[in-house]
């Protein structure tokens, strides 16, 4: 029987869990045979509190069917289906720099580059099991593979 743990990543942090180890790292199973339900990420601007301090580093866990069909009841999400994205990564989102909660409102207040972010991230993560993604060098072409999250996935 496979054993369902939901890890946190450990490493240096601004109050979340960081992102520790090498990029490239598979999401979904390690090779312990433990499902990793939880990932490090970093924003690329940082959803800025309201007493002005910046919080880039968070955690994302795994969306359950649940997460998906709830929003759809949601006053808000009924009056215009865009809102979806808000109350799902309000869901999913389960820490944020030093912030005690991770809700709607929190999201909603992200910049838009952050909130396209997390939906990318939420995607990779839900849908394709990671979060890498191809990269070629502008300049001079050469092809890699970066992290988006920035190290070692569900690290414990």
């Amino acid at each position: 029987m496979q054993r369902v743990l939901a890890t946190r990543p450990s490493g240096p942090t601004d109050g979340a869990a960081g992102a520790t180890g090498a990029p490239g790292a598979e999401a979904s199973v390690a090779d312990d045979g433990v499902m990793r339900t939880e990932f490090a990420f970093e924003l690329p601007r940082g959803y800025v509190g309201p007493d002005g301090t910046v919080h880039r580093r968070g955690v994302m866990r795994l969306a359950t069917a649940r997460d998906e069909l709830l929003p759809l009841y949601d006053a808000r999400v009924q009056e215009n289906p865009a809102f979806t994205t808000v109350v799902l990564l309000g869901r999913v989102i389960t820490s944020l720099g030093t912030l005690g909660t991770i809700d709607g409102s929190v999201i909603e207040n992200m910049f838009a580059s952050d909130v396209a972010f997390l939906q990318d991230f939420y995607r990779r993560i839900n849908a394709e099991g990671h979060t890498r993604i191809a990269v070629t060098c502008p300049e001079c072409s050469h092809r890699f593979t970066a992290d988006l999250a920035g190290g070692r996935l569900g690290e414990s």
